[in-house]
């Protein structure tokens, strides 16, 4: 379901974001599941060598366990995201407890960010069911992707996530990572790979 869903979803789901302008050089890279200490410090350190903006599509619980890894991501100016209390699957859960949880994680981020922009929200596992959406376009821009890494996949080399990268990536892509202890191994190769290559071919790196 995850390769079917960039291509199959701008057709199906066309109030969804799925990437920016294919006119000019510029990734969107974006890292979901976190903050955690393990993880997302690395990438802000990275990150800030090549200066990089991206956006973090954050669970509320860790949210509630490491708000100083919160705060670290928007002191260095990034974009945060909701991504639901607990990472739960839309397809699997109750509308109601769907939306309680990103509204309770929405209260979350509020404490820490003041802005005029629309929140911005990415369902876990690219599943929520089309009445769950229809409520959450109210709220929130409801941000896809285009690039999967697969950094998460046990069973994906870290030269073959390195691969579907370099063959699924052009211009005003969303690429997925993860700040993510199941996905350090392969983020550890991949992001630097990603930030130098397309760097020496001049893009750059924005949130949204």
């Amino acid at each position: 379901m995850a390769e079917l869903i960039p291509l199959l979803g701008k057709l199906l789901y066309p109030h969804r974001i799925w990437h920016g302008s294919r006119k000019e050089k510029v990734l969107y890279l974006t890292f979901d599941d976190g903050p955690i200490p393990e993880v997302t410090p690395w990438v802000l350190q990275l990150l800030d060598q090549f200066q990089a903006k991206a956006t973090f599509f954050c669970i509320g619980e860790n949210i509630q366990k490491h708000p100083a890894v919160l705060q670290a991501i928007l002191k260095e100016e990034h974009r945060v995201g909701n991504h639901t209390l607990q990472h739960v699957n839309g397809w699997k859960t109750p509308s109601e407890e769907y939306l309680r949880q990103i509204h309770d994680t929405q209260q979350l981020i509020n404490k820490y960010v003041s802005t005029s922009a629309k929140a911005l929200f990415r369902p876990p596992y690219g599943k929520s069911t089309s009445s769950q959406a229809k409520m959450i376009l109210k709220d929130y821009e409801m941000v896809m992707w285009d690039v999967l890494s697969k950094d998460y996949d046990a069973q994906i080399s870290k030269e073959k996530c390195w691969k579907r990268l370099l063959n699924h990536t052009k211009n005003g892509s969303i690429l997925v990572f993860h700040d993510s202890i199941k996905a350090k191994k392969n983020l550890e190769y991949v992001l630097p790979k990603v930030l130098a290559h397309y760097s020496k071919l001049g893009y750059r790196f924005d949130a949204f």
